[in-house]
């Protein structure tokens, strides 16, 4: 493994009975990063994630976290990471604070010295301090997700682990959530984010990862990830036949019509050279866009699914 990386896997694999639900994938998660870990549902996310947690032993494979081996070096490891995975579970007749103060006093390896202090810390962090006598079945679903998080912060963590944390938000809970994932990184943890939502992740994270059928089919840094995507050119036309007639004479690939002209890859050439060999060819042109994929379309091409893009 190589420093430098919080979470690191080699041929990490989990199969259930004969059917694989991660195959083989080498997870590469800087520190510092804000790592949004994508795939449609059912793509084998929270399968990993729960074996980088230790919560389920892989079939195969190798896993380090904070440069400590997956699932052997867990107790030794595991207080420096917090985590929420498949949604929050509290008491519902407790208060949002007599809650975290439950799961505070389970934790050996936790100060009771500190325990009010380090408790007021998390739920003001959250922004739930006010609302910390109230019971938690009379929180909305965005507090609850808020004191989840709250619970994964009542110690100093190198390492967050965040699976699905704006699921079932309303826009303004999902900003609120937005803003302390990135707040939290700002002070120095390594997060990862475990999500379908498009928009989250263009938002907030630094590095990508995305799954398909239990596949790492794209990993590397936002940048990277978009660099690699080949840029498109449209042409808006009447002259259908004539204008892709001309784009495959220049060696575009993939042309192929549009509801308003055609469309195709350029490579290298320039958008002036395509603008010039279109109008002395005689094709009437009424627009041209010259841009590179967006990430939804990146991400439908490299999953075959489209992604949640509403928040």
């Amino acid at each position: 493994m190589t420093d430098g990386i919080a979470i690191a896997t080699a041929g990490l694999t989990k199969k259930f009975g004969s059917q694989a639900a991660v195959d083989a994938i080498d997870l590469h998660v800087p520190q510092g990063a804000v790592y949004g870990f994508l795939g449609p549902n059912g793509s084998g996310k929270t399968t990993t994630i729960r074996m980088l947690l230790g919560l389920v032993h892989p079939s195969a494979g190798e896993i380090e976290v904070l440069g400590s081996p997956i699932p052997s070096g867990a107790s030794g490891i595991l207080p420096r990471v917090g985590s929420l995975v498949e949604g929050p579970a509290f008491h519902p007749y407790l208060s949002g604070r007599a809650n975290l103060a439950r799961l505070d006093a389970a934790d050996r390896f936790a100060d009771p010295r500190t325990s009010k202090t380090r408790i007021d810390a998390a739920l003001e962090r959250v922004g739930l301090l006010a609302a910390a006598r109230k019971r938690y079945r009379a929180y909305s679903l965005g507090m609850r997700q808020r004191l989840a998080i709250a619970a994964a912060l009542l110690a100093p963590r190198d390492l967050l682990v965040l699976d699905e944390p704006t699921n079932g938000l309303d826009p303004q809970g999902t900003r609120e959530v937005r803003s302390l994932i990135s707040a939290l990184a700002s002070d120095g943890a390594t997060v990862l984010v475990s999500s379908h939502l498009l928009s989250e992740v263009e938002q907030i994270c630094s590095h990508l990862g995305i799954m398909r059928e239990g596949r790492l089919v794209a990993q590397g840094a936002v940048g990277e990830i978009r660099a690699s995507s080949l840029p498109v050119a449209e042409v808006t036309t009447q002259d259908v036949e004539a204008a892709a007639r001309v784009l495959r004479d220049l060696g575009l690939g993939d042309v192929t019509p549009t509801p308003l002209g055609v469309r195709g890859t350029p490579g290298e050439l320039e958008p002036e050279v395509i603008v010039a060999a279109l109008v002395q060819a005689g094709v009437g042109v009424r627009g041209f866009v010259f841009q590179s994929p967006s990430l939804e379309d990146l991400f439908v091409s490299l999953t075959g699914e489209g992604f949640d893009v509403s928040r």
